[in-house]
């Protein structure tokens, strides 16, 4: 018997339906959460209905909620930020969809134009700011879902040791 190709070698994939990966009901890997924001972002009917700008403070309303995450959409005014912050426990995707953002750690500023996609994890310390003259709109998943939002006064205080902890220096 001559085996010179896959089907021959391993049989047909639809005959062995037990070989095949169930399809997943929601998203369980950053891949997946990234690829959810993606998809919502590309679909703007479904958020385009929901922004809404509002003078004095960001903007924002929850989109969608699903086994252990929620999407947020947020509009930014020019001058508007979210000031310095993390997530707590959770992770999550922020997806620019209209405008540009800036996000800011202790490791520099980065520009976000639209399409932009930042993932992080939990206890990632960022402010993202508004600083163009244009109007911005983005997408935030959260997985766990967003249960707190610690404000921080500097990038050195969520770096400082805690007081009679030893300092530790990885080399």
């Amino acid at each position: 018997m001559n085996m010179d190709s896959d089907l021959q070698i391993a049989g047909d994939i639809l005959e062995v339906p037990h070989l095949l990966q169930p399809e997943r009901a929601h998203p369980v890997t950053v891949a997946e959460f990234a690829g959810l924001a993606r998809s919502l972002a590309d679909d703007r009917s479904l958020w385009a209905p929901y922004v809404a700008y509002d003078a004095t403070a960001r903007w924002y309303h929850r989109l969608r909620t699903g086994p252990g995450y929620e999407v947020w959409l947020l509009s930014w005014l020019p001058g508007q930020g979210s000031g310095l912050h993390d997530h707590g426990l959770s992770s999550g995707v922020l997806t620019v969809l209209e405008g540009g953002l800036t996000e800011r750690t202790e490791r520099g500023a980065r520009a976000l134009a639209a399409g932009a996609q930042r993932v992080f994890a939990p206890g990632y310390v960022h402010e993202v700011v508004n600083d163009s003259l244009e109007p911005a709109v983005s997408l935030h998943v959260y997985f766990p879902g967003l249960t707190e939002m610690p404000v921080h006064e500097s990038f050195r205080e969520r770096c400082a040791p805690a007081p009679g902890a030893t300092e530790m220096i990885v080399a």
